[in-house]
C-alpha cells in the first residue's frame, strides 16, 4: 500500500522529470524550431504535479513537523531543476512510515 510519503516521492520524481523536459527539450525546440506542440504536451501535466508537489509538501511538513525553514527549502526545490531530486535524497528517502 502507498504511503502518503510514498505519494509524494513519485509527485516529487514525476514533477522533476516534467520540469526538466519542458524547460531543457519543450522550450528550446518552441524557440529555435518554432514548435510549439511539445509545450503545449508538457505543459499541463508539469502545472498538475507542480500543484500537487506543493499541496502534499504543505500536508506532508505539517504532518512531520517540518520547521518553517525545511518545509521553504522543500518548496522552493520545486521551482529549481533537479531540486525535487535533492529533496527526495535529502529529506525524504529515510523516513518510514
Amino acid at each position: 500500500m502507498f504511503s502518503l510519503i510514498n505519494i509524494f516521492r513519485i509527485t516529487a520524481l514525476l514533477e522533476g522529470v516534467s520540469y526538466i523536459l519542458l524547460l531543457f527539450i519543450a522550450t528550446p525546440i518552441k524557440y529555435f524550431m518554432e514548435e510549439p506542440k511539445y509545450v503545449k504536451i508538457l505543459g499541463m501535466p508539469h502545472g498538475l504535479l507542480f500543484i500537487a508537489y506543493i499541496i502534499l509538501a504543505i500536508i506532508i511538513g505539517t504532518e512531520l513537523k517540518w520547521s518553517t525553514k525545511t518545509l521553504w527549502i522543500v518548496l522552493l526545490a520545486s521551482i529549481i531543476p533537479f531540486g525535487t531530486f535533492y529533496i527526495d535524497k535529502k529529506y525524504l528517502k529515510f523516513i518510514n512510515d
